[in-house]
């Protein structure tokens, strides 16, 4: 696995079960993180960046490059949110994590959805930025069918036309955020690198190809969201123009334990707009999650 991908300040890199995988903080007997990247040319180092390091002052964060994107990228491929939701809890196995609060940002939002659906005793909480699985339908009818026909193209066809869209990475990245010049310029840099490798988006296609149905969304949790018991903060961009903040709203208010927070200003990368706010909000999420019983608030 290459060495060069970018490291969130503070962080050190490790592998677990074959995945590269990053690690800070110490056990301090407080519950520790474990953070999941989005799709497209996401990972670890890109959308940790700025929290990983301050998060893990007074715990334990672990986050995993998952299979086929980033410092894994050779590894191959294993679909859709499901399936990467057991890739997170085999890495939470063999970090020695019985439990963790889980935060996911877009693709790895649903992927989070799904690892407390599959296993609630293992979740303490959740933190979803712009999370995925959320929708019934992309926007309408005619846009679902085309990209349901776009994410079954041969692969031997999908890569090469994946390689000539990675060129324009730098507006890809004007599309996922409000304003580019608001990011670390570390993470410029690697997001655009890292689109042209002649493997980057191959794993997401293949979320694409097990999520995007003929008709609507086959990962649309809509219908589970009162399943889900553990507490969640839903932390969204309310000019995030890749998945509508008002899914985090309605999700929020399915849910026992929710709340939705709405970040002005933001894009889809809210965590990394507004790395200050991302960070105040979690801290206080985790300090109510760990209040004694019987303490005011709790």
């Amino acid at each position: 696995m290459p060495d060069e991908t970018l490291v969130p300040p503070g962080a050190t890199v490790t592998e677990v079960n074959g995945l590269r995988a990053l690690r800070a903080g110490t056990d301090t007997g407080r519950v520790p993180l474990v953070l999941v990247h989005g799709g497209g040319a996401d990972h670890s180092g890109l959308s940790w960046y700025a929290a990983m390091g301050p998060l893990s002052r007074d715990r334990l964060v672990w986050a995993v490059d998952l299979p086929g994107f980033g410092g894994s990228i050779d590894v191959p491929p294993v679909g859709g949110p499901g399936q990467l939701a057991r890739v997170v809890l085999n890495a939470m196995d063999a970090a020695g994590l019985p439990r963790a609060v889980v935060i996911g940002v877009s693709m790895g939002g649903d992927v989070s959805l799904n690892v407390a659906l599959q296993a609630p005793s293992r979740v303490a909480g959740l933190v979803l930025v712009g999370p995925g699985g959320l929708i019934p339908v992309l926007r309408n009818a005619s846009t679902q069918r085309w990209a349901w026909r776009a994410a079954r193209l041969p692969d031997w066809l999908l890569v090469p036309m994946a390689r000539v869209a990675n060129r324009f990475a730098s507006r890809v990245l004007r599309t996922m955020v409000r304003d580019p010049a608001v990011l670390p310029v570390e993470v410029v840099r690697e997001f655009i690198a890292h689109s042209r490798h002649p493997r980057s988006g191959l794993a997401y296609g293949r979320y694409n190809q097990a999520t995007l149905g003929r008709e609507g969304m086959l990962n649309n949790l809509t219908p589970r969201l009162g399943e889900v018991v553990a507490p969640t903060l839903f932390f969204h961009g309310a000019e995030d123009r890749l998945v509508d903040p008002a899914g985090s709203v309605h999700a929020a208010a399915m849910m026992p334990h929710a709340r939705a927070v709405i970040v002005p200003r933001c894009g889809h990368w809210a965590q990394l707009e507004a790395p200050e706010r991302f960070l105040g909000e979690v801290r206080a999420f985790l300090g109510h999650l760990e209040e004694p019983p019987g303490r005011p608030g709790a």
